[in-house]
């Protein structure tokens, strides 16, 4: 009876530690608490943006537009971006892209305050922050690993999200403050402000591993590099099985080909990459869930505020039960990606607000628990030298193709039912999950 009794206690105390890892390190401490505050100065920042261009146009067209030139970079020079990630050091790389978005807060300050600001501006300078992004995104993802290494990177990754759905209430919140009392101005200046501490970490930080990665060779796929059955643990080599055996090459195509062509001869890098897309419809509700709260659901702003504080609630126990759990494995990825395809399904068909507020904090919980399980897993199992360049696919795919996937799902919501519009994700992620089922079944 005392055996029965302990075991469970003995496995809350190692999901526990697990969880913590990562933040027994100082290093990543230090960068976890600046990337908190950055991360919601950039959401104080979006929504400014998006309410100053409402203003200025009073049409929801440009909205749109804005999504394309903030997303649309990522798409375009993402690989590119990935390579550079790779041969830099990641460090004084996340020195200058944190410093520019800094300055682009000041900027969009400064222009505000003095009342020179106009459309072209705001787009100019989105796009400037979109392409700041393409770098600073896959950046800060390696840049994890550096500081932790391979062996704590889900509980880093799971923090991380834990520090993304903190972000998503705190940054909002203060924007909708500063609107409301000293406008727009004040939530760019908060924006610049927040990047201090994760610049003042960086200077402070010294990983050891935050340099550029050799060149002279490139990794044989996942698939081609070890015998090792695909649901196998890693725990018993801290080296991914991707860098196992690396095949000869010459340097000048370890770049942003390389990158695409090491992505595509990996079943599973390949078969992560689009329901990375899929998930990007996920964190863009502010595209699906207003008209299904408007047109289904029959309610105003306060549902509205409802369903998205549901989400949030519901993804910070997502985030640490990701940061808890063991290294991730392929059938795990496909498990939690099959359940946030049946929330999201189920939630587009709520009666009810009530109904819907469950089926939204389901939807939190499973979505933020596949997306840093998954990422985690395509880190790992990346070979170190081109995890970078993983990372920048990954992107890519998640928030790059959001211009032309977030045109379609409005559309959808908007001409023929706000319903279909806001499943559309789930179909879609059921899709990629059934169309990569081979590269993430266990093994036999």
């Amino acid at each position: 009876m005392t055996t029965t009794t302990a075991e469970p206690a003995s496995a809350s105390r190692r999901a526990l530690a697990r969880m913590g890892q990562a933040l027994q390190g100082r290093d990543f401490r230090i960068w976890f608490y600046g990337q908190l505050t950055s991360a919601s100065g950039a959401l104080a920042q979006g929504v400014a943006m998006s309410w100053l261009i409402l203003e200025l146009t009073h049409d929801a067209v440009w909205l749109t537009i804005l999504t394309a030139c903030s997303w649309g970079p990522t798409l375009i020079l993402g690989p590119w971006a990935g390579a550079l990630v790779d041969r830099w050091d990641r460090r004084r790389l996340l020195l200058i892209t944190q410093g520019l978005m800094m300055a682009i807060g000041l900027t969009l300050a400064l222009l505000v305050s003095l009342g020179g600001i106009h459309l072209w501006i705001l787009l100019a300078l989105a796009t400037c922050a979109g392409l700041i992004a393409t770098v600073d995104s896959p950046a800060r993802q390696v840049f994890v690993v550096d500081l932790v290494g391979a062996g704590a990177v889900a509980s880093a990754v799971g923090l991380w999200e834990v520090a993304l759905n903190a972000s998503r209430v705190i940054g909002p919140s203060i924007a909708g403050a500063l609107l409301a009392t000293n406008g727009p101005a004040f939530c760019f200046a908060f924006n610049a402000l927040a990047y201090t501490a994760p610049m003042i970490a960086l200077i402070k930080l010294r990983p050891p591993s935050g340099g550029p990665r050799p060149e002279t060779a490139a990794p044989v796929p996942p698939a081609a590099a070890s015998p090792a059955p695909v649901d196998a643990p890693a725990a018993a080599s801290p080296v991914p099985p991707a860098a196992a055996s690396p095949a000869p090459v010459d340097a000048p195509k370890a770049g942003a080909r390389a990158g695409l062509s090491y992505a595509w001869h990996s079943p599973l890098i390949r078969g992560l990459l689009p329901m990375s897309a899929a998930s990007g419809l996920i964190f863009a509700m502010g595209l699906t869930l207003p008209p299904l709260v408007s047109y289904s659901l029959h309610y105003g702003g306060g549902g509205y505020g409802l369903l998205m504080a549901a989400f949030g609630i519901g993804g910070l126990p997502g985030a640490l039960f990701a940061a808890a759990a063991p290294e991730p494995t392929p059938r795990r990825v496909r498990t939690l990606a099959l359940a946030t395809s049946a929330a999201i399904l189920l939630t587009a068909l709520s009666p009810t607000i009530h109904v819907a507020v469950l089926g939204m904090a389901a939807v939190g919980f499973t979505s933020i628990r596949f997306i840093a399980t998954a990422n985690t897993l395509a880190q790992l199992r990346s070979a170190p030298e081109m995890r970078g360049r993983v990372m920048s696919l990954w992107g890519s795919a998640m928030t790059g193709t959001l211009p032309f996937t977030g045109l379609a799902v409005t559309f959808v919501s908007q001409h023929v039912d706000a319903r279909i519009g806001f499943a559309i994700s789930g179909a879609a992620l059921l899709l990629a999950t059934l169309t990569a089922w081979r590269a993430l079944r266990p093994a036999i």
